[in-house]
């Protein structure tokens, strides 16, 4: 089978996928060139559907990833740029049941949940203090983690309220009471939580655009790494983490069902001295829920789907 995977190109989680998958699928993949011998169109980024020309989504079975949706950002503009793409998706591949229903809500098509992979060829474990000593973190402090970005582009101030960034300060201040912390900031729009990380005396480190080879001794040179979503697709350090056997806690949010109940909190629950223990004592768990979804294996399932379609698309012929 020959797919055309539309990955948007903004140096986002989307083109690393898309990268992935084109390595370990059975499947002809390629990003450039849709012809007579393409059987199927996968937009992996759905905000950028109207980059390929309606006469093409018009001629060829076509999947859309939908990774999640804020709702308190979907309005009018986004419902109907929706149903306006729906026109042209035959089916849909999300990550959660909430997103899921969401596309039911407004689309007749098929809809398949199939969970992230985990890039293992990409995540190694280091020791920690070799990891700490080559970041030039310090030794003697609890170090936190938090990769992901939380600041609105628009105007690099404004807290991009889905990922928690507010969230994320609160329970670091909630841990600096009984641990010396140091925070280790990754990826870009790092902005607000910087800001508000000064404005509460807390020590931090910031890689704004690390290689993923220095992203993957930050994983490991951590005590903690919090995910602190309000509404996630993923995220993907969730399953980084539980592969590492990074110490974790998580928000609801996501995947989340990935992970052991003990490691994860309510907005509003203070962070105390028995979450570290619970984040430390459930690594193995989570390592345990994640390690079939190895991308050596797990992207047969979605190879499987895609060979699905092409034989329904067939068969109604």
């Amino acid at each position: 089978m020959k797919i055309f995977c539309h990955i948007p190109n903004e140096g986002w989680i989307v083109d690393r996928m898309g990268q992935e998958f084109k390595v370990k699928s059975v499947h002809d993949v390629n990003f450039t060139t849709i012809d007579n011998n393409t059987d199927l169109i996968w937009l992996l980024g759905s905000w950028c559907w109207n980059q390929i020309p309606v006469q093409v989504l018009k001629s060829l079975p076509v999947v859309c990833t939908v990774h999640h949706e804020v709702q308190d950002k979907f309005d009018e503009n986004r419902k109907n740029n929706f149903l306006l793409r729906d026109e042209h998706v035959d089916y849909y591949l999300t990550y959660t049941q909430e997103t899921k229903s969401l596309i039911e809500s407004l689309s007749t098509k098929p809809v398949k949940i199939i969970p992230h992979w985990v890039n293992t060829d990409l995540w190694k474990i280091i020791k920690k203090d070799e990891s700490q000593k080559f970041l030039n973190l310090p030794d003697d402090k609890f170090i936190i983690g938090s990769f992901q970005r939380d600041t609105e582009g628009s105007d690099l101030k404004s807290p991009k309220l889905e990922k928690g960034p507010d969230i994320f300060v609160r329970k670091v201040c909630d841990i600096a009471k009984f641990k010396d912390v140091h925070v280790l900031l990754g990826g870009w729009r790092r902005q607000y939580v910087i800001e508000k990380l000064k404005e509460n005396n807390i020590a931090f480190s910031y890689l704004e655009l690390p290689s993923h080879e220095t992203v993957n001794i930050m994983y490991n040179a951590l005590d903690l790494y919090i995910i602190s979503s309000r509404c996630e697709g993923g995220p993907q350090s969730l399953f980084e983490c539980a592969y590492l056997k990074v110490p974790l806690l998580s928000t609801k949010s996501g995947q989340h069902h990935f992970l052991d109940e003990k490691c994860k909190y309510d907005f509003e629950q203070i962070l105390d001295e028995k979450f570290i223990k619970n984040a430390n004592n459930t690594v193995e768990n989570n390592f345990k829920n994640i390690k079939n979804l190895s991308y050596n294996k797990h992207i047969q399932a979605y190879d499987k789907f895609f060979e699905e379609i092409l034989n329904n698309e067939k068969s109604n012929d």
